[in-house]
């Protein structure tokens, strides 16, 4: 065997010159994403780097996530369900990977965090539009949310719109109304603006389906993509919480709010009422 002197030689294919031809970093544009991050504090803080990359990166899943429920909610308009799961299975992985983003936060100990938190200001993660808009699109519709982007009239705009707009559950419900389901009239016509409110006989619609899962696969299995979606974003919710209250413990929030008693009440928020309250109906 030849002596490589503990390396691994590049092979003769491997390309080396990108003066005229695409690298992974112009693909990427790692050039724009790698100077995004600027610290603040003055003096220089060494943690902070770490608070803007969690909450950059962060960033990053919400977006690809807001892409994947819009297009969940459009197939599922369309009568597509196959792919719709397909992006709400997606859409699990993306959750699991933010909730576990928390444990690298939680590395960061109140006094360290004490440190930087003066050169945030006012900024918070309260403020986040694409955070805002993967709740519109999954239902948790919230007027007074929209009022706090009226300084950045994009996510405003957009998020003006996605109130007005149905829900990834009200296209749900729509599709099993077109498959003959009995869905309540008033939940196929009603102001997508307003939050969602359990409505019983839905309920019943539901039992049906759980009483007998091989004779409606489809909607069963969706029924129970979508409780992995909402069981997922209230492990993030929770975690969110811990991380919080580890760190700063009851204090005000950056953003005004009163911190971790804000965070609890976010808890009690619930995006498909009936797929939680169709369990209680369910023969033991």
């Amino acid at each position: 065997m030849r002596d490589t002197g503990n390396r691994r030689d590049l092979e003769d294919g491997i390309k080396r010159d990108f003066s005229k031809d695409m690298s992974y970093g112009d693909y990427l544009r790692l050039d724009l994403l790698l100077s995004a991050q600027q610290p603040q504090s003055d003096p220089p803080q060494h943690d902070e780097l770490l608070f803007i990359v969690q909450h950059q990166t962060s960033e990053l899943w919400l977006k690809l996530m807001v892409h994947e429920l819009r297009s969940a909610r459009d197939l599922l308009r369309g009568d597509d369900l196959a792919p719709a799961l397909k992006r709400l299975a997606r859409v699990k992985h993306i959750q699991h990977t933010l909730t576990d983003q928390w444990s690298v936060l939680a590395t960061l100990t109140p006094s360290e965090y004490a440190q930087i938190r003066p050169f945030l200001a006012t900024s918070s993660g309260f403020q986040s539009a694409q955070y805002r808009e993967v709740e519109f699109l999954l239902g948790n519709k919230n007027a007074d949310m929209v009022k706090v982007f009226a300084h950045d009239p994009a996510a405003h705009d957009e998020l003006g719109t996605l109130l007005g707009e149905p829900s990834l559950y009200d296209e749900f419900l729509a599709f099993l109304a077109r498959r003959g389901y009995a869905v309540p009239p008033a939940l196929l016509e009603r102001d997508w603006s307003q939050p969602y409110r359990l409505d019983p006989a839905l309920v019943t619609v539901f039992a049906e389906v759980y009483a007998s899962p091989a004779e409606h696969w489809g909607v069963y299995e969706t029924c129970e993509e979508l409780v992995d979606v909402e069981d997922a974003f209230q492990q993030w919710r929770f975690r969110h919480l811990q991380v919080v209250q580890r760190t700063i413990g009851h204090k005000t929030g950056t953003g005004g709010s009163s911190g971790v008693d804000f965070l609890r009440r976010a808890l009690d928020l619930t995006f498909f009422p009936e797929l939680y309250e169709v369990r209680t109906q369910i023969p033991q």
